[in-house]
């Protein structure tokens, strides 16, 4: 009885010291990893708990939790970026509707288990949870070879956005999507997991497997539904192997990210009907820099720009595989039905390349695949490069349909078919230096074939009937999305302050920019540049982003800026 009564008055004691704001929703400040174990069994709906700033050692936090759809738990920085996650450090999520917000791993690597885990044990998955505004920086081992994961998805409907991960150096994929076991009782259920937004920084190559940055189930899960959208992320400088990302799962979706100076493709590995849209492949003329690799079957490759990919072989821009004759779950699956439509490669080494051998091992025993690709359509796309053929054939596939394609440059590699026209496509440089058809170009309104499922274009625009051939839509509505940079994903802490100034209601001038919650800013005027005055009361943030507004003044010329006063 007495030690009930003692661990009673520790919990209430403790409470006291870190219950901030109303009786609706509590605020658990807490300043180490004991407070931390108190305040999490605590934590209602609505409720935050938020880490002291600072360094924080070997802090093994658990955060298990039952919030819901409009009142998550909160597990937050007090200042977001400030917050350090230092030596053996790791987190796991198990429950609901759990947010965790602005912490940073750094200065140690994970010694058991992964750095952030969507389990809390194998017996508490996370379902709606999130994990966002974080960071894992150069968080290795010091001994090479030692494999490592730093983020782990298990569970349902769970999300990974804004965050930044850079300088993994050592074997083991950065991100992976776990999928149930096939067969269980959940293996028919997909996970439906969304990766948005998010900067995946430089990573060098580690030698053979396990160099991945993100990996979407496994090859024994092959053929498990996932449906996981990866989208609006910034790739940078990811060269831990030939998989950026590596697919091994059911009708996932990868759109709107950038790749940019990436030894490495974006993998179709194993599982079907997937779809990769409107992604910007940027090689930069760097050695391996590549694209799209596909095997298995029903995938559609639309809508996609490649341009000054170095890479040969599997490294081609878009490459079919053959496929194994009696693949095991970890071989290549013959390719079927694929639809490669819309897309734009431009003067990339190696573009098109069907039917890539490739050579399986499994117990001292190489097998070469022979299987060609079979009914499948490569339809409206833009191929134009003075660097090597335009189509490498290297067995002939089975039905395969050319439809309404433009290529020029160089030697098309196989016999002129119908289907590809052999012209100049009259292609221009745009505002942010890519290349789209000229008002001239044979690819305005000369697509062929219907293809209703492509309602708009890499950059957003809407395509009507008569569409453009290749990824743009020259004459289509304004465009929506663009090439991604570092300044559009990643935490909003780690940016450079940034300003929108909006003048589309002329009686309002409207300031808007990306914050961190609990800042505070102040708006200044000037009329010169040098001399500076406050303008309205300090504005403390409430969230990832703010806006002021005044009237606006015909014949007055202001100059503004905005100072962030406290972090």
């Amino acid at each position: 009885m007495s030690k009930s009564r003692n661990i009673s008055q520790f919990r209430i004691s403790v409470l006291a010291m870190f219950l901030v704001g109303n009786l609706g929703a509590a605020d658990f400040f807490v300043t180490n990893l004991i407070q931390f174990n108190v305040a999490v069994p605590l934590a209602q709906p609505g409720d935050t708990i938020t880490l002291a700033n600072g360094v924080w050692a070997n802090a093994d936090l658990v955060f298990i939790g039952e919030g819901s759809d409009s009142d998550p738990i909160t597990l937050r920085a007090q200042t977001s970026g400030r917050v350090y996650l230092t030596g053996a450090s790791r987190l796991h999520l198990g429950g609901s509707h759990l947010v965790v917000q602005g912490l940073v791993f750094t200065n140690g690597f994970p010694q058991a288990l992964d750095v952030i885990e969507f389990q809390a044990g194998f017996a508490t998955l996370a379902v709606s949870c999130r994990v966002t505004e974080c960071a894992i920086f150069d968080f290795n081992p010091p001994v090479p070879g030692v494999e490592t994961k730093w983020v782990s998805l298990y569970g349902f409907s769970n999300r990974v956005d804004h965050c930044y991960f850079k300088g993994k150096q050592n074997p083991g994929t950065l991100m992976v999507v776990r999928l149930p076991p096939a067969g269980g009782a959940d293996a028919a259920t997909p996970n439906y997991h969304l990766i948005d937004h998010n900067h995946f920084g430089p990573r060098p190559l580690v030698g053979g497997n396990g160099g991945e940055i993100i990996r979407v189930g496994e090859s024994d899960t092959a053929f498990n539904l996932s449906r996981t959208i990866v989208e609006y992320n910034y790739f940078n400088g990811c060269d831990g192997e030939i998989e950026i990302i590596s697919n091994k799962s059911c009708e996932n979706v990868y759109r709107y990210n950038t790749f940019e100076e990436c030894a490495g493709t974006l993998t179709l590995r194993h599982g079907d009907g997937c779809r990769v849209e409107s992604n910007y492949f940027l090689g930069k003329d760097k050695p391996a820099s590549g694209g799209v690799r596909i095997n298995g079957e029903d995938h559609v490759i639309m809508n996609n720009y490649f341009q000054n990919l170095a890479g040969g072989a599997g490294y081609s821009a878009v490459v079919l595989m053959q496929g194994l004759e009696n693949s095991p779950l970890n071989g290549y699956f013959q390719v079927r039905n694929a639809v490669i439509a819309f897309n734009s490669l431009i003067n990339c080494s190696n573009s098109l390349l069907v039917g890539l051998e490739a050579t399986f091992s499994e117990s001292g025993t190489n097998r070469t695949t022979t299987m060609p690709p079979v009914d499948c359509k490569i339809a409206n796309n833009i191929v134009f490069t003075m660097k090597r053929k335009l189509v490498d054939q290297r067995i002939t596939p089975v039905n395969l349909v050319w439809e309404g394609n433009i290529m020029f440059g160089t030697a098309l590699g196989i016999g002129l078919v119908p289907g590809i026209l052999l012209a100049d496509p009259m292609m221009g440089q745009v505002a942010d230096g890519l290349w789209a058809p000229l008002p001239a170009s044979p690819a305005i309104g000369g697509a062929k074939g219907s293809f209703s499922f492509v309602t708009d274009d890499i950059r957003g625009r809407l395509r009507p009937l008569a569409k453009d051939v290749g990824s743009d839509q020259v004459n289509g509505s304004g465009p929506t999305r663009r090439p991604l940079t570092s300044a559009d994903v990643g935490p909003s802490w780690s940016q450079p302050l940034k300003l929108e100034l909006s003048l589309i209601q002329r009686s309002t001038v409207a300031l808007r920019w990306r914050s961190v919650a609990g800042s505070v800013y102040r708006v200044q005027i000037s009329t010169n540049l040098a001399a500076w005055t406050d303008i309205g009361a300090p504005i403390t943030a409430t969230g990832a982003t703010e806006t002021w507004e005044e009237p606006w003044l015909a014949g007055r010329t202001r100059l503004y800026r905005v100072k962030q006063l406290t972090e």
